[in-house]
């Protein structure tokens, strides 16, 4: 009988994948069922659609596949991952199949109990998201008041002794207070703060005439990150993330399509990154009827970009492919209505100017001198909300005159 707590050696997973490496990063997402309603969450906007969950059962048979594959890092996310009664039973089983297991959590749920249940099971690391360092600005952007219980949560994850990263993710309304964010982590003694810059696929992308920044808002608060890097890196990593929209090469699409992250939704369709179900003509395998192997190795949706070989021009001749990769391809789609277009960040892609037009029309000082008017109420992530958007189809054109798409 194989043992499903040992992975297969690096020469076995190339023999078997031709070449291909095993996923390292598994990202378990348990539920889309969260009690916040971010208006920047990275769930697709018909989430609705996709309510039915994978079983326990099922869920033990994903964490095997994926261990016996390769996969060495476990991420338990959603939606609310603490809104699956079950979450111990699977870090448990996490433990023992010898994953290395991160929960990626709001905070609402975490008892001190269940802080001492996930302890026992095995739970090795938790990262805890903020809104902003304000109770004013953390609760209208999550549309909850949950600052003051967040602020127990973290304290109590501190005295059961895991080590936390702390997770903000930035845009307009919080760049400012990037210096309070810094001093709030340092207070809840966070090992990690991770300042993640609005990435703008799913209602993030539905909000982003409301979410951008400008670029002075965000060279200002990069300055200020970095002294207090010279300050207190010591006592806290601070990690900053850009935002594409600000930069003239793209980043590699999770490090490569394919390549390293293989997701698992709650409905057991397998994503090569947290926004696939956006990409129309991708038909995403699902864990229920189709091996994870199978999945990783011959998939459509794991094969279609990966490598080099998919890219049209400017990126199948361009001396930088290798190293970017052609960028995203979910942004790709968004931007362009084709996911094989190269990344429009990339000031050498034919369709760059749609991204300067965005970062342009965020720097306009008043609404009425924007091309368009910014000032329209936020879409908060909720049920009512999905189902409007699911009903209507296709999310409106963006601003930038690109193809309406599911997000």
């Amino acid at each position: 009988m194989t043992d499903l707590s040992q992975p297969v050696t690096d020469a076995e997973a190339h023999a078997a994948g031709g070449g291909v490496a095993p996923p390292l990063w598994l990202l378990a997402e348990l539920t889309y069922r969260c009690p916040l309603h971010c208006a920047f969450c990275y769930n697709p906007v018909d989430y609705t659609d996709h309510s039915r969950e994978l079983s326990t059962e099922q869920w033990i048979g994903v964490l095997r596949e994926a261990r016996a594959l390769g996969a060495a890092q476990l991420g338990f996310s959603g939606g609310e991952p603490l809104m699956r009664d079950d979450l111990e039973v699977l870090v448990e089983e996490a433990r023992k199949l010898g994953f290395y297991t991160n929960l990626i959590t709001s905070g609402i749920g975490l008892t001190d109990k269940r802080l001492g249940d996930l302890k026992a099971a095995g739970l090795d690391h938790i990262q805890l998201s903020f809104q902003d360092s304000t109770q004013e600005l953390n609760d209208f952007l999550s549309s909850t008041r949950t600052f003051d219980l967040k602020q127990r949560v973290a304290t109590s994850i501190k005295r059961h002794g895991f080590p936390m990263v702390l997770n903000c993710v930035l845009h307009r309304y919080n760049l400012p207070h990037v210096d309070k964010i810094i001093d709030m982590a340092l207070a809840m003694g966070a090992e990690y703060l991770e300042l993640a810059n609005t990435q703008y696929y799913g209602w993030a992308h539905t909000n982003q005439a409301q979410l951008m920044p400008t670029r002075e808002q965000l060279e200002e608060a990069e300055a200020v990150v970095e002294r207090y890097r010279r300050t207190h890196g010591e006592r806290c990593k601070i990690f900053f993330v850009v935002p594409d929209y600000f930069e003239r090469r793209p980043k590699r699409c999770m490090n490569g399509w394919g390549a390293v992250f293989l997701g698992v939704a709650p409905d057991g369709a397998a994503l090569p990154c947290h926004a696939a179900r956006g990409l129309p003509g991708l038909v995403l395998p699902n864990v229920k009827d189709t091996p994870l192997r199978e999945i990783w190795y011959e998939s459509d949706a794991f094969t279609r970009f990966r490598g080099l070989d998919w890219m049209k021009e400017p990126c199948r001749s361009c001396d930088e492919k290798e190293h970017d990769l052609g960028g995203c391809r979910c942004q790709a789609y968004l931007l362009t209505g084709d996911a094989a277009n190269a990344d429009p960040v990339c000031d050498k892609s034919p369709f760059h100017e749609a991204v300067v037009k965005v970062v342009r029309r965020a720097a306009a000082p008043a609404a009425h001198e924007a091309p368009e008017p910014r000032e329209q109420p936020i879409l908060f992530r909720n049920d009512a909300n999905s189902r409007k958007l699911a009903a209507a189809a296709f999310v409106a054109p963006d601003e930038q005159g690109g193809p309406g798409g599911r997000a």
